[in-house]
């Protein structure tokens, strides 16, 4: 029997089957193993991929992309609100929901998602030569339950039947039999994925087979994207110095420089030069210019080193060595830029870097194992039992005051923390006070904690004043697998308590 793998990213998606005991990505209809993320309204008809990205000069208005990165999230959200800053297609919100607003009419995220996956089914379909609706899809580790759940509906809207979700890096140690090949001992592995429009980093400890997150964090500022526009910004230059116009401000000319960009990029990775030919670039002008690796890996020296920081950042806050790293997984269509590898290499000169399978392909490769392995056909590769292990996606937070009266925050729940779970915390506060009021906050990253990130408060009101003495109160919170958090709060000296639930804390 066989099964699909899909993974949606922000730039791009891609389909894998599994069949007959292995797992191969498919092309699509243009011949491609990578289809654009990319799906463009005109005249009551939906193109999706390539067709879609290439008509995007002239269909700006009516193109949707990078719709991963809306999928789930409502006005307010600031990740919403960045994304519909950028957006060239016009958003607006409807009962609490937002939707991209095409010809006068409402297309919602999850409509837009729907189309892709139809795609990534299509194409798998076609390379089997029959109708097989059972898949496994990738979501990313920081995704929460409203990100799932949107995905999750939109790939069933599809038609597709899906057996599970599966976090992407877990997906990418399994394309690689990580874990499974050798189930005994103990070995950390990092997963970099430098993707269309994001760099995720993950430490994942792997014991007997079963896989423990570590620490991981995702930088939304940086991405393969950020490579395309600083060439494309040297080839507006270069415009500039040869024909002495400034085409920096006109949206059609630079969206052109862009795709002229991305190719020379993609080619880069395994050529020494590529060329980058516009035609009627601005004004008529036909624009033609050659770039050298050397020349590209100078423009981008900045990026690079943003890409290595945060590769140290992370070991740093997982309280790792570069030592403690037995492996390095790459994923993400950046990672195959042969300059960054060469600095992953020698960040971890003695670690053996995992790239045979395209970075691109890894994540949808995995989630078809996966899928083999839901439908029971893989017992030479891996057992048939898996164990799962739902964590944590963002950082919990406790917000207390230090002896200075400053605001100080306690993680109580790293991202990454297998559930269920219970921690318990001693929250003081002078005895002066007659009620105490405890925050609690989520956060992708410990250092970035907003007021905006506060999803709860529970009070504890009447307590016995007294002068000079210290309030004791006890906090026990409970987080279960589906991600609610139960909360109970005790004074030590009264036992007077309170307690909430929050349905999703992460």
């Amino acid at each position: 029997m066989a099964a699909i793998g899909v993974h949606l990213g922000s730039t791009c998606a891609c389909a894998a089957v599994y069949k007959d005991g292995r797992a191969d990505v498919v092309a699509n209809d243009a011949g491609d193993r990578v289809t654009p993320a990319v799906v463009a309204f005109s005249d009551n008809e939906e193109v999706v991929g390539l067709a879609a990205k290439q008509n995007r000069v002239r269909n700006l208005s009516n193109t949707v992309v990078k719709v991963k990165q809306i999928l789930g999230r409502s006005c307010g959200d600031p990740q919403a609100e960045k994304y519909i800053a950028e957006s060239k297609c016009s958003i607006t919100e409807k009962n609490e929901k937002l939707n991209y607003e095409i010809d006068g009419k409402l297309v919602s995220p999850e409509d837009v998602a729907k189309l892709i996956f139809s795609k990534m089914k299509e194409t798998a379909q076609s390379a089997l030569g029959s109708d097989v609706n059972d898949t496994v899809i990738t979501v990313p580790f920081d995704f929460g339950e409203k990100q799932k759940n949107a995905l999750g509906e939109a790939a069933v809207a599809a038609g597709l039947n899906v057996l599970r979700m599966i976090h992407e890096p877990s997906a990418a140690l399994l394309a690689y039999g990580i874990g499974q090949d050798s189930p005994s001992g103990k070995s950390n592995v990092l997963v970099y994925k430098l993707g269309g429009t994001s760099l995720s980093i993950t430490v994942i400890e792997v014991n007997s087979g079963l896989y423990r997150v570590l620490s991981t964090n995702t930088d939304d500022s940086i991405g393969g994207i950020c490579f395309t526009e600083a060439l494309a910004q040297h080839l507006a230059s270069e415009f500039q110095r040869s024909y002495k116009y400034d085409v920096t401000g006109n949206p059609r000319a630079m969206m052109k420089l862009m795709n002229s960009a991305e190719v020379a990029k993609h080619s880069l990775s395994t050529l020494g030069s590529a060329n980058c030919f516009v035609d009627s670039l601005y004004e008529g002008l036909d624009f033609d210019c050659n770039v050298s690796r050397a020349r590209f890996e100078l423009i981008c020296s900045a990026l690079f080193h943003k890409c290595i920081e945060a590769i140290k950042k992370l070991l740093q806050q997982a309280g790792l060595r570069a030592d403690d790293i037995h492996k390095v997984v790459l994923c993400g269509g950046s990672s195959r830029i042969p300059k960054l590898q060469q600095l992953i290499k020698e960040l971890f000169p003695a670690v053996e870097l995992l790239n045979s399978i395209p970075p691109d392909e890894v994540i949808p490769i995995g989630a078809a194992i996966e899928a083999g392995i839901l439908l029971g056909k893989d017992n030479t590769f891996l057992d048939d039992d898996m164990l799962s292990v739902e964590c944590s996606a963002k950082d919990i937070l406790v917000k207390a005051v230090d002896e200075l009266g400053e605001d100080k925050f306690m993680v109580v729940f790293p991202s990454g923390t297998p559930l269920p779970a219970r921690r318990q915390h001693t929250l003081q506060a002078p005895g002066s006070n007659s009620s105490v009021c405890l925050e609690l906050y989520e956060a992708l990253e410990k250092t970035l904690v907003k007021e905006d990130g506060r999803f709860a408060q529970i009070v504890l009101q009447d307590l016995d004043v007294k002068e000079g003495g210290l309030h004791d109160i006890l906090t026990v919170l409970t987080m279960k697998r589906d991600g609610s958090l139960h909360v109970t709060c005790t004074d030590q000296e009264t036992g007077k308590c309170e307690a909430i639930t929050v349905e999703v804390a992460s």
